[in-house]
């Protein structure tokens, strides 16, 4: 996985006009990215991959009365 994958959209107003923050990323940290829409900055890191059994959880049935 690369260090600094692209967004596609702002989490805070969904705008899609988001350029690299000229602020200097540290590994690890995450990339830093601006949003010239809101004119919010975010970083954005990859935390890790889920267990498989967590995508697959049993959800409970609606609708069944008891």
């Amino acid at each position: 996985m690369s260090e600094r994958a692209a967004p596609f959209y702002c989490p805070y107003c969904g705008d899609e006009d988001l350029r690299p923050s000229e602020e200097g990323s540290v590994r690890g940290e995450g990339a830093a990215w601006e949003c010239r829409a809101c004119s919010r900055a975010f970083r954005l890191k990859f935390l890790g991959l889920l267990s498989r059994g967590l995508s697959t959880a049993a959800s409970p049935s609606s609708g069944d009365a008891s």
